[in-house]
């Protein structure tokens, strides 16, 4: 029996550092024992099964496969189709007229910081938003992503974890795909 797994590796194929083509992606999974596996777009996104039911330990896996194979450090976050379904289902926003690019959810190793997020003042950031999930925020920055002070907030160092973002229209792609 298998699982159906989303890989979300953080970091590659941006601004020219950490160049992973999709087809070595899919060739280390494949290597790993992952069956199906599919990519979507360039930024480290994978659907795949295995039949391994430890997420955590896949994503360990796949970071050291690429360590030892490309010589590259990159974090990654492995989460079940039936977890990605559950992201979806729980976002706690109204996504009526809300543009999918300009919504993130930001994937973590552990669980949402909620002392770090209730420690921002609201007002300075509107009408940028954030809300906790159980190991993702989710955000909108309804004016812009890459100029926002809030999305720029989401980040590994500034949480203490991995942290990892798509936006609405990747996740949703992404469970697609998953079939879950």
């Amino acid at each position: 029996m298998t699982t159906t797994y989303v890989a979300l590796l953080r970091g590659i194929n941006v601004g020219g550092k950490n160049k992973l083509p999709m087809q070595t992606l899919r060739d280390l999974l494949s290597g790993l024992g992952g069956t199906e596996v599919r990519t979507h777009l360039q930024s480290g996104n994978a659907v795949f099964a295995h039949k391994d039911t430890d997420s955590d330990r896949l994503a360990a896996d796949l970071e050291r496969r690429i360590t030892e194979e490309l010589g590259l450090t990159i974090k990654c976050l492995v989460r079940t189709a039936a977890d990605l379904r559950r992201v979806v289902e729980a976002n706690p926003f109204d996504m009526t007229g809300v543009d999918g690019s300009r919504f993130l959810v930001t994937f973590l190793s552990g669980p949402a910081p909620a002392d770090k997020l209730a420690a921002l003042d609201p007002a300075l950031y509107a009408p940028d938003e954030v809300r906790a999930g159980e190991r993702e925020i989710y955000g909108h920055f309804p004016e812009s992503i890459r100029d926002s002070k809030l999305a720029a907030f989401l980040t590994d160092r500034r949480l203490g974890m991995t942290a990892t973002a798509r936006n609405w229209n990747t996740v949703t792609k992404l469970l697609e795909m998953s079939g879950a």
